[in-house]
């Protein structure tokens, strides 16, 4: 709880213009003109509001999956004339990266976005969003830098961007200095300060690859009984089962730089969490999740903000990697790998000190 590269498939799949040779960098004006006419506004169900981009001129168009999940009646309107579109096919979605595609029918080409190599960004690089903040301020843009490019399990990676973003932005085009899509906003973690996210766009291209054509009422349906069906597993007794397990392999390094009573405060402090947090987990109920989660989640961002550089960027990691997924259940799990993380790693650490001290074993 969740692309591509270049312009070939883009071309393949109907795009028409093409990237710059030289990758020439574009003004910030530059590419506000230039990609406006692409990006688009989707409103969904009765009061869902987000942003999207086309990424092939004969209708297909990118968003988050979130923005547009169980609901059948979509609509597209367009930035330059504000014609309003149906969605009449689901094109695909991936849920691990909260991705879609969707198709409109328009009377004419449409203007396309192109998605550069999301694996080329680093942190420092300077990129623009676009999108529709809260539903009102529609196509405003903000600008920021690439913070972290973290690698949060196997199968996910997610860009932290200063660029601001908000609610009604979802699913809209983060561009790098050359008007290259770069990501998808996704996600705002508001504890502490605020942490925008982007799904990097590398993960369109499977998707844009091999379209698929889902009716709408069956998406809606599909995507229903999934959201359904993880509330009935929350409020079963029988749903003891947990997520994939991704506890990151955590050097004894990472308590680098902190003192021996600092590694204990927080070695007590995660123990402590997991005794209160856990039982609330045990509930096995939608309730419970959340609860469990906000208890990991509190203790995480308090410890984040301690001495030891290691520390610190392994709690930041946990925080984003929950930051991204939407099941409370999978939320406190992915923090619950955090702190196993940790545990162990601290483990490692009093094996090679043996005045350590009095050292709490980790609990199931």
């Amino acid at each position: 709880m969740r692309s591509a590269i270049l312009v070939v498939a883009l071309a393949a799949c109907g795009g028409k213009s093409a990237t710059p040779a030289q990758h020439p960098q574009l003004t910030p004006r530059q590419i506000v003109d230039m990609s406006s006419p692409a990006i688009v506004r989707i409103e969904a169900g009765e009061n869902k509001v987000g942003t999207g981009f086309i990424v092939n001129g004969k209708g297909l168009i990118a968003t988050n999956l979130h923005v547009i999940e169980g609901e059948s009646k979509i609509h597209v309107k367009l930035f330059k004339d504000s014609t309003e579109y149906p969605v009449t096919t689901i094109a695909g979605f991936d849920r691990g990266h909260d991705l879609a595609l969707i198709w409109i029918q328009p009377r004419k080409q449409l203007p396309v976005l192109h998605l550069g190599d999301s694996k080329a960004v680093s942190a420092g690089d300077r990129v623009y969003a676009i999108g529709n903040p809260l539903g009102v301020f529609d196509y405003s843009v903000t600008d920021g830098l690439i913070s972290q490019v973290r690698d949060l399990t196997p199968d996910l990676t997610i860009l932290q961007i200063s660029a601001a973003i908000s609610p009604g932005s979802s699913g809209g085009p983060l561009f790098n200095q050359y008007g290259e899509v770069v990501g998808v906003t996704t996600a705002i973690i508001t504890q502490g300060q605020n942490i925008n996210l982007a799904v990097p766009t590398n993960y369109l291209r499977p998707l844009i690859k091999q379209p698929e054509a889902i009716a709408p009422e069956e998406f809606a349906q599909q995507t229903k009984d999934a959201e359904e069906s993880e509330h009935q597993h929350a409020d079963s007794d029988a749903d003891t089962s947990a997520p994939p397990r991704h506890i990151p392999d955590l050097p004894v390094a990472t308590w680098d730089g902190c003192k021996t009573e600092d590694i204990q405060a927080t070695v007590k402090a995660i123990l402590e969490a997991i005794d209160i947090g856990a039982p609330a987990y045990n509930q096995m109920n939608a309730k419970g999740f959340e609860e469990c989660y906000r208890i990991y989640e509190g203790t995480a961002l308090k410890l984040e903000q301690g001495g030891c550089k290691g520390v610190a960027k392994a709690f930041g990691d946990g925080l984003l990697r929950a930051g991204a997924i939407t099941s409370y259940k999978d939320k406190a799990w992915a923090l619950r790998d955090t702190f196993d993380g940790l545990l162990n790693a601290a483990g490692k650490w009093c094996e090679q000190d043996p005045a350590c001290g009095k050292h709490a074993k980790q609990k199931p």
